[in-house]
């Protein structure tokens, strides 16, 4: 069994090799551009873990894991247009760097040029395979439109909202597991076991994001702590706190929504307090570890030797815990 490192090692090379045409330079040079951005290559490394699980030759999987990064990679460029964001991983972004329709044409041709390096698997099981990539893409795309939905609504649910998170994040890690677990040889009913351990933990996962963007030490989180309560982001514990607060409370958060220019300090700690007040954190970590146990239910059932499984399940727990 190879190590998550060099997994991801592998991954960075085989980003490094790819090779896309110098003409036209505005079509190219951006997709060039985002994949030298760096990131921790996970979801790659993620299909290259299953399919070496299985006991299969990861070489045969490298061009599927990177289908797979040049996909993701695609969706965060169309992100950044709609999100209007400046910066990605403390980089320029593409719509910045060249303009918006540049950066919408670049990334249509990254969809394109994922479709053909996931193609490229064994024809053996290549239509399964493309089902699921198809699958997946579907299932981002419309846990995006869900996510920008909610901004204008006021009456989100918790269901939506892990249903949109499980669309938009936890679908991609499970394709990517399911993926690299054909590739390996595992069986029909072994792949979709894998696929459900990745797309719980995914949801589980986002859900200790949501809580450590309020309750995370910054300098461990690696990101803003309350960044999501200054941008009235709906997130599980926003929206757990409007359906649980009692009227005082609930008059108070509201008070804090509403407020167009607050003082960020004061927001922060007032919004917190509301949530200490009615332990919505409890509630968020209690659906957290829900979804983990559903992650660990589905792996103890993969037919795997058990060294495998608790590579697997040490994965899974060094994502899960993160410092607070």
């Amino acid at each position: 069994m190879k190590t998550l490192n060099e997994l991801q090692t592998i991954i960075l090379k085989a980003v490094d090799d790819l090779h896309y045409p110098t003409q036209p330079p505005d079509l190219y040079e951006p997709i060039n551009y985002i994949l030298s951005l760096g990131g921790k290559r996970l979801r790659p490394a993620l299909l290259l873990m299953a399919c070496d699980v299985f006991g299969g030759d990861v070489n045969k999987a490298i061009k599927a894991s990177l289908a797979i990064e040049v996909f993701h990679n695609f969706t965060l460029m169309h992100d950044d247009i709609m999100d209007k964001a400046p910066l990605r991983r403390g980089k320029i972004t593409v719509h910045e760097r060249w303009n918006q329709n540049v950066a919408i044409l670049a990334g249509d041709a990254m969809m394109v040029e994922a479709n053909k390096l996931m193609l490229q698997v064994d024809d053996s099981i290549l239509r399964p395979v493309m089902d699921i990539f198809n699958d997946t893409a579907t299932g981002v795309c419309e846990g995006q439109q869900f996510d920008m939905s909610f901004e204008s609504r006021d009456d989100v649910r918790a269901d939506e909202y892990v249903n949109m998170i499980r669309l938009k994040t936890a679908v991609l890690l499970g394709g990517a597991l399911k993926i690299g677990a054909l590739i390996g040889g595992a069986s029909q009913e072994d792949a979709a076991l894998l696929y459900t351990f990745g797309e719980q933990l995914g949801i589980a996962f986002q859900l200790q994001d949501d809580i450590l963007d309020v309750y995370g030490d910054p300098d461990k989180f690696g990101k803003q702590v309350g960044g999501d309560i200054l941008s009235n982001k709906k997130t599980y514990l926003l929206i757990k706190a409007l359906e649980m607060a009692d009227e005082d409370n609930l008059s108070e958060l509201n008070k804090w929504l509403s407020n167009a220019q607050p003082n960020p300090q004061e927001k922060v700690a007032a919004v917190t307090a509301i949530y200490n007040n009615i332990k919505v954190r409890e509630v968020a970590e209690q659906a957290m570890q829900a979804y983990a146990n559903e992650a660990f239910t589905a792996l103890d059932a993969i037919n795997i030797p058990e060294e495998n499984k608790q590579y697997l399940h040490s994965f899974a727990d060094s994502l899960l815990v993160r410092e607070f």
